[in-house]
């Protein structure tokens, strides 16, 4: 546990980011995760709305620096793969 004042307060300003972080990073997970579910059961409409609502909430996590930009990248064009792929 730090002592000095100044410490005190840096752990608890990284709990709350790390809570944030955290909350980003599972509603962007959902979000993939119901999309994916939404391509599963052959809902290809829902699942083109679920993949905008998707790259929003990924596109979010990037501009929060939850994510890295090319993490990010890669994760959108792997959604649109498998969108592309059930339209086909």
């Amino acid at each position: 546990m730090p002592n000095i004042k100044s410490a005190k307060k840096r752990v608890k300003i990284i709990e709350k980011k790390t809570l944030r972080n955290n909350m980003i990073k599972s509603g962007c997970k959902t979000a993939i995760r119901n999309f994916e579910q939404a391509l599963e059961n052959g809902n290809i409409e829902e699942a083109k709305t679920l993949f905008s609502y998707a790259t929003k909430k990924i596109d979010q996590a990037c501009a929060k620096g939850v994510i890295v930009k090319n993490t990010a990248a890669r994760k959108k064009s792997n959604l649109s793969k498998k969108l592309n792929a059930a339209i086909a």
